[in-house]
């Protein structure tokens, strides 16, 4: 399958290492495109959740593929979130074409860029991070309870359901949560005289003009690998968002993933990578 060219694509909110985590779809999309600029905008491995106990071949490969993208001649950006702050201290690092930062600055066709995972603005974050990470091993807890009764509906041929989603949209705090979310990253993009701004963090993808009282700025979403499994795509002077159908792509467990472990010369220990981190 010939693979599609993009300019730039951002992805955030992948949270490798947790049972919400769709590795295989996001494989199967990374080996789909042939970008210039890959943007990892924060949560790609979820260190506050890691265990030896869970981490699938799948989200290996996930890792392994976008190394491979390196040798390619990707451009790759890692810019550190909220699950994966640990990095935050090798914040500045370059090594060949792998970058790794906090925030990012890119002049896309003239115009500027400003990406951010976006947990700076959460207050939960600044002021009860052990609440913070509460939530995060009871929303992945929801997500595998979720996983087995959408596994009942569908042997009972019924529509899934996600029980985050449901939860979410139930209670008006979070809606104005993200409301003031993206208005406070559009005022501060404004501020600085960017055109675009592009945060992770909410897990809602989202693409559309805001405007404040000092102007407007384009505000791009790339959502999240767990509930969404999209991205942005920035090609030939165009943002668009990019959502996954299973329909388009084969299984990753097919003859389409061969190769991976060929190209590379040698396979990476993420338990020893992250013990590192941890020293």
């Amino acid at each position: 399958m010939a693979k599609r060219e993009v300019d730039l694509v951002v992805i955030s909110d992948v949270h490798l290492g947790t049972y919400g985590c769709h590795a295989k779809e996001l494989l199967n999309y990374l080996k789909s495109i042939q970008a210039k600029t890959l943007i990892l905008n924060g949560d790609i491995i979820d260190i506050w959740q890691f265990s030896k106990s869970y981490w699938p071949d799948s989200h290996m490969k996930v890792v392994r593929r976008i190394m491979k993208s390196l040798t390619e001649g990707t451009q790759v950006y890692y810019l550190t979130g909220n699950h994966d702050e640990m990095l935050r201290k090798f914040s500045d690092l370059q090594i060949g074409n792998f970058y790794l930062a906090d925030k990012l600055v890119l002049k896309l066709d003239g115009a500027e860029a400003w990406f951010f995972h976006g947990d700076v603005f959460d207050v939960t974050m600044q002021h009860s991070k052990w609440l913070a990470k509460l939530g995060a091993i009871g929303y992945d807890t929801l997500i595998l309870i979720n996983s087995f009764v959408n596994w009942c509906l569908t042997v009972m041929k019924r529509e899934k359901m996600s029980f985050s989603k449901r939860v979410k949209a139930s209670f008006k705090n979070a809606v104005k949560f993200i409301n003031d979310f993206e208005q406070t990253a559009a005022e501060l993009a404004v501020d600085k005289g960017y055109s675009y701004v592009v945060c992770g963090h909410i897990h809602q993808p989202e693409l559309r003009t805001i405007c404040t009282e000092k102007g407007s700025v384009l505000y791009l979403n790339s959502g999240d690998w767990v509930e969404n499994l999209s991205a942005l795509e920035y090609h030939n002077g165009e943002w668009s968002v990019y959502k996954y159908s299973a329909t388009s792509f084969r299984d990753v467990d097919g003859d389409i993933e061969t190769y991976d472990s060929e190209d590379l010369n040698a396979k990476l220990d993420v338990n020893e990578i992250l013990k590192q981190f941890r020293q």
